[in-house]
């Protein structure tokens, strides 16, 4: 699953990479957490350019009694996506893609969790797959909210978790904001050699922290040492 992630990247670079017009104040982000307000790229209603917009972090179908019910889906699975009653629409009509630097997994040692950030080798920004759909809140707003596509792992993440996010190449980001193109076959795992493993604090496991220090090496590291 993804479950925790981080976006730091400067938005002038971002614009560049996924080509969209808007100029917002996005301050760098080290511990992104479900049910908050996050970035992503969509289509325009005339499918003309890319736009970045605010979405919430949890997908609420449009059908939804309760906000409530997208604090459970902040992912959604890759085999059953295209079907799924809370997912399906949205995968017909409403691709985003989510900017990240990195996302983080949790590695059992013992009793302990070692939290590890998992990002390009490079450290160049990248994006998720993802899904955003409408929901009218009973004042008659509109809340925007988001969901982000999981696979399998690839060789690199399988040792700490049996899902990841769906990693995407850009060069298909068109590919999949586009669902006339199909799709199907981009929510794959991204190749394991794009990618690398660092421990971090433990300061990030909790969502109240955001900020540098969440990236530091764990206290009984002298060096961030790639794990897997």
């Amino acid at each position: 699953m993804c479950g925790r992630y981080l976006l730091t990247t400067p938005v002038d670079a971002l614009s560049q990479l996924f080509r969209f017009m808007e100029r917002p104040n996005l301050g760098p982000r080290y511990n992104i957490a479900p049910t908050q307000d996050v970035p992503i790229v969509r289509l325009s209603r005339d499918g003309a350019r890319r736009e970045l917009i605010l979405a919430r972090w949890g997908l609420v179908p449009y059908w939804a009694d309760d906000l409530k019910m997208g604090n459970r889906l902040i992912n959604a699975r890759a085999e059953t996506v295209e079907r799924a009653p809370a997912f399906r629409e949205a995968y017909q009509r409403r691709r985003c893609l989510v900017p990240a630097d990195g996302f983080f997994e949790w590695q059992k040692r013992g009793k302990a969790r070692q939290p590890l950030l998992v990002r390009r080798k490079d450290q160049a920004p990248f994006a998720f797959a993802g899904l955003w759909e409408r929901w009218r809140q009973p004042d008659g707003q509109v809340l925007r909210s988001c969901t982000i596509v999981t696979c399998p792992p690839n060789a690199l993440v399988a040792p700490v978790h049996d899902r990841m996010p769906v990693i995407l190449d850009p060069a298909d980001h068109d590919r999949w904001l586009d669902p006339a193109a199909g799709g199907a076959e981009l929510l794959r795992p991204c190749p394991a050699d794009w990618l690398e493993a660092l421990e971090v604090s433990p300061r990030v496991n909790s969502p109240a922290h955001d900020d540098p220090e969440c990236l530091a090496p764990p206290p009984s590291a002298t060096e961030q040492p790639s794990l897997i």
